[in-house]
């Protein structure tokens, strides 16, 4: 597959949230929540835009302390992690205040023990450099953060990523696939995903080699026979493709 990153509806929905932000009145309120389902897109989504902005990108741990946290953070930074947690803390703010550097919590259900303390550290942050700060989690951490009202009232906007749309898909295969995927097949890629990007991509994966082992330059639905063209992990089978009418 080509190395193209896909800019689908959730990316467009994604930039509306950080405009919001960027755009906030109230300088505290610097922090974007990004929500939705497994699958959709979030992280590989926020990873480019970290990649783009030069941001600090992390991935909670179910372990996480805020110790552990500015440890983790310090060395992305590449900041001087010894000494105290006060010491650690002022060598990170100083480094993220200087550079503006934006800052990206993935996962962030994992913050959430001990009344959110570690979410707490990343407030402190926040307040103190006025950077952009994404939290990135499930639709079910919303409701958490909302517990915490020193932390839920610094969420400048919330950002939940649907399902792909078929123009999703089509735009995917497109951009993505070494050979044309026909439109009754790029339908049925979006009928077996159910929309998940992640899963979208894997039958992409498998379409491009089909026509490549077969010679052809378009794929068709009826050239993949009875092959599924994802998988369905509830239940661990293949999803059969439906080749008779919508």
């Amino acid at each position: 597959m080509k190395n193209v990153f896909v800019k689908t509806s959730n990316y467009e929905r994604f930039q509306e949230g950080l405009a919001a932000v960027e755009g906030r009145g109230a300088m505290e309120s610097s922090l974007l929540l990004v929500t939705g389902e497994a699958g959709y897109g979030k992280s590989e989504t926020v990873d480019q835009w970290a990649i783009q902005s030069g941001a600090a990108y992390l991935r909670a741990k179910v372990g996480w302390t805020p110790r552990y946290f500015m440890t983790e953070l310090a060395e992305h930074l590449k900041v001087d992690a010894s000494g105290r947690s006060k010491e650690v803390f002022a060598r990170i703010s100083g480094h993220i205040g200087r550079n503006q550097t934006p800052l990206v919590i993935d996962e962030v259900e994992h913050c959430m023990r001990d009344h959110a303390q570690v979410l707490e550290a990343v407030r402190d942050l926040s307040d103190l450099t006025e950077v952009v700060v994404v939290l990135v989690g499930m639709e079910q951490v919303q409701a958490k953060i909302g517990r915490y009202l020193q932390i839920s009232s610094r969420v400048a906007h919330v950002v939940t990523f649907a399902p792909a749309t078929p123009d999703d898909v089509l735009l995917a295969c497109r951009q993505k696939c070494e050979v044309e995927v026909a439109p009754e097949l790029v339908l049925e890629i979006h009928r077996q995903s159910k929309g998940r990007m992640r899963e979208v991509m894997n039958a992409i994966a498998l379409v491009e080699r089909e026509g490549r082992r077969n010679g052809l330059d378009r794929v068709e639905l009826k050239d993949m026979g009875n092959r599924p063209l994802t998988l369905d992990w509830q239940s661990t089978r293949p999803r059969l493709l439906k080749t008779g009418g919508r």
